[in-house]
């Protein structure tokens, strides 16, 4: 199938089959993939938590309303942000891409100062509100990347990053999370799949001048 057909084949899958777990390689695909998307100045302030421990997974779907798709998926991603995103943050970015392009100081200089005065003027609230945006960016590439690797996931908002964060003791690594995303393969039983997808018409979702 082509990428158009592929992206048709998708859907938010309600019933997984728990017998089917995703192979090594298929996952590598994906913590690449969530690696290579692009983010707001290139910050990266997101994180990507696998959960595939069976007794983690139980202790997730308490915590997102009792939705199967949380137990019955091969593996649980839960997107997460930085929430200590400050000077020191901005240095570790600029001492990687010195390290990566062998830029020199006094081009990376300027750049560097305009982020960490940006960082240290804003409020922490709009700070978390900019990193969340890029953990949705993510979320759409890796939507995009399963369809093509026929792996069937399920975009979640509806669970507690409080309790969330609490199972998974996130604070001690300074994150929070804000996205689930189940994934795996559909069950056969999921009358979902056979479903024709629901979308307005092209000509009306997309505009030309």
């Amino acid at each position: 199938m082509n990428t158009t057909s592929l992206l048709k084949w998708r859907y938010a899958t309600k019933q997984f089959d728990p017998s089917k777990i995703i192979t090594p390689d298929k996952l590598q695909i994906i913590k690449e993939a969530f690696n290579l998307t692009a983010t707001s100045y290139g910050l990266q302030p997101i994180k990507l938590l696998i959960v595939r421990t069976k007794e983690i997974k139980e202790q997730l779907k308490a915590a997102a309303f009792n939705q199967s798709q949380v137990t019955d998926a091969s593996d649980v991603l839960v997107f997460c942000i930085d929430t200590a995103i400050d000077a020191l943050y901005v240095e570790d970015y600029f001492k990687l891409v010195k390290e990566k392009r062998s830029t020199p100081d006094e081009i990376l200089k300027p750049y560097q100062e305009f982020l960490t005065n940006h960082f240290s003027t804003i409020t922490q609230d709009e700070k978390l509100n900019w990193a969340t945006k890029q953990a949705y960016l993510a979320m759409g590439n890796l939507l995009t990347v399963c369809a093509i690797e026929q792996i069937d996931a399920c975009p979640m908002e509806g669970f507690s990053p409080e309790k969330t964060d609490e199972i998974l003791e996130l604070d001690k690594q300074n994150l929070k999370s804000v996205l689930l995303m189940p994934i795996g393969y559909r069950s056969d039983d999921d009358f979902m799949a056979s479903l024709k997808k629901v979308r307005k018409p092209l000509e009306d979702m997309v505009l030309t001048r």
